[in-house]
């Protein structure tokens, strides 16, 4: 059993990065159990016992590659708060950044392996979606809130129009591949969803005449191509 690394992580450590981009890559490809360490040392172009002067052992470095893949989630969703815009700008930014994050089929391997791992590292899983839902969620309810402040929309309870909105994208974009396969593909496309969902969303909360132009499906077009 190898004690704990004793290495401080300097910024941008070119070796760092490299052990968790194929340590990531050996995770998502075998699972945890089926992990090695040498051949991940190999990869990365570093001897094993340099990987452990920044790793104390596997269960170390799968926690590193899981919160490295949060940051370059939470990163997915910087702009969306950030950029202003009508109602409908905005809401379709945000769709259609999260109907890009949830498809990724390298998001989900990454859901895949965290609930497969949760047993054994409840911590780090609870920490994996505590951040998710703080940052999507968050992202959201906070164009929510400047929508309402601005009269372009009226939630009697956003948190449930958010989780509404999120739900129509993660439906066709994630659920159904988490389900039936990565192989398996949606007729429509992400931006079609994302518009379909904003669409839909806005003839519920929007206020007539303050949401911008319509870029999306109207919303009998929507209602036929579900049919």
């Amino acid at each position: 059993m190898r004690g704990q690394a004793t290495y401080t992580q300097p910024e941008h450590d070119p070796r760092r990065e490299a052990i968790i981009r194929q340590a990531r890559r050996h995770f998502m490809s075998v699972g945890y159990a089926g992990t090695r360490i040498e051949p991940i040392a190999r990869e990365a172009n570093v001897s094993t016992a340099t990987l452990y002067t920044y790793f104390a052992g596997k269960a170390d470095l799968f926690t590193a590659v899981i919160e490295d893949a949060s940051a370059d989630f939470v990163s997915q969703m910087a702009h969306v708060t950030s950029a202003p815009g009508e109602a409908r700008e905005r809401l379709a930014r945000f769709a259609e950044t999260y109907a890009a994050f949830m498809s990724d089929p390298f998001v989900r391997s990454v859901f895949r392996l965290v609930m497969a791992e949760r047993p054994r590292f409840r911590s780090v899983a609870l920490r994996f979606f505590e951040l998710g839902r703080q940052n999507f969620g968050a992202a959201l309810m906070e164009v929510l809130d400047a929508l309402c402040r601005s009269g372009e929309l009226k939630l009697e309870k956003p948190s449930w129009a958010a989780g509404q909105l999120m739900g129509m994208i993660e439906h066709p974009v994630f659920f159904v591949p988490m389900v039936t396969g990565d192989e398996v593909k949606t007729r429509r496309s992400c931006s079609e969803i994302a518009a379909d969902a904003v669409e839909t969303f806005l003839a519920r909360y929007g206020i007539a005449g303050t949401s911008g132009p319509q870029t999306g499906p109207a919303p009998a077009t929507v209602v036929a191509d579900k049919a």
